[in-house]
């Protein structure tokens, strides 16, 4: 049926898509919520292959900006439960950082990244309920979601990890590229053991095991084992981790990432992780033409 016979006008459909687009990029961050560590220097974006939004998408979790810490601790000391306590205070020196990068990168492609934005944001409100922070459950349940309603075409790439003010980065990684310690000292990335690089499917490919609803689901490709949490420490002052998009990891058939980044690096780590990312940015696009969408996220311990 053709949108002549459907009844819509052209002039209707480009309002519907300019609705559309409205509600996504009102899920976009803002800088004002890039988190703030003492002594950690944060910053990232996305840039979309397709305009102003696209199948990237960033979530910055300060928790100290996005919820009441102290009101939740004065509950949870008054119910009793202490273990609710310690979480909520730990979440007082880290910040979260999710990257997530939907199959395709098309505009409406952003409307199953604002999904996973508003179950994600959802899911951590009640962890902070349940247990003071967010535990690999949320990404189970996450993922349970996603399997059931998004089709064996779409799926969601994501990296959730905690930067501290102490200096570590523990997260979870379902299908997007392993993050990247540069050592300021050593001038170079460095190797991080592989039991420490553990990873996992994208959302929604398949159903989790350790989930209670396991007997119910339908799988051809089997299930997939419990979600763990990496743990890393950045090793000194000056060092950079980096969370990127297969968009950047893939640039230029892989050649920008493996043969430029470390070099442009040693000329930038005295710079602000804002600067870095920029620069890193620009280069990038200047190298090529891009063929995805782009999302970079920098962090500096200073």
């Amino acid at each position: 049926m053709s949108l002549d016979e459907a009844g819509v006008s052209g002039a209707a459909l480009e309002k519907e898509l300019r609705n559309f687009q409205e509600i996504a990029r009102q899920l976009i961050p803002e800088p004002g919520e890039v988190p703030r560590l003492a002594g950690i220097d944060v910053w990232g974006g996305t840039r979309s292959l397709g305009g102003a939004i696209g199948g990237d998408h960033l979530i910055w979790v300060d928790f100290k900006q996005r919820y009441d810490l102290d009101a939740r601790i004065a509950a949870a000391s008054d119910a009793g439960e202490s273990a609710v306590v310690e979480g909520l205070v730990r979440c007082r020196r880290r910040s979260g950082i999710a990257v997530l990068d939907v199959s395709g990168h098309r505009m409406t492609d952003a409307l199953l990244a604002a999904m996973t934005h508003q179950a994600f944001l959802l899911g951590a409100l009640y962890e902070l309920d349940l247990h003071g922070q967010i535990t690999a459950q949320l990404f189970e349940n996450l993922n349970t979601r996603l399997y059931n309603s998004s089709g064996a075409h779409k799926f969601v790439s994501l990296l959730y990890g905690e930067v501290s003010e102490a200096g570590t980065f523990r997260f979870v990684n379902s299908g997007q590229p392993q993050p990247q310690v540069f050592s300021s000292r050593e001038d170079r990335f460095v190797e991080i053991d592989a039991d420490r690089r553990a990873a996992f499917p994208p959302l929604g490919i398949q159903p989790s095991l350790s989930v209670i609803d396991r007997d119910v689901q339908d799988t051809i490709l089997g299930f997939k084992d419990a979600y763990q949490v990496n743990e890393w420490r950045l090793l000194g002052a000056g060092d950079l981790l980096l969370l990127y998009t297969d968009g950047l990891a893939e640039h230029a058939d892989h050649a920008y990432f493996q043969g430029r980044v470390e070099a442009r690096l040693r000329e930038l780590k005295h710079r602000t992780a804002r600067e870095i990312h920029e620069s890193l940015v620009e280069d990038a696009l200047a190298a090529c033409a891009p063929e995805d969408d782009i999302t970079l996220v920098v962090v500096k311990r200073d």
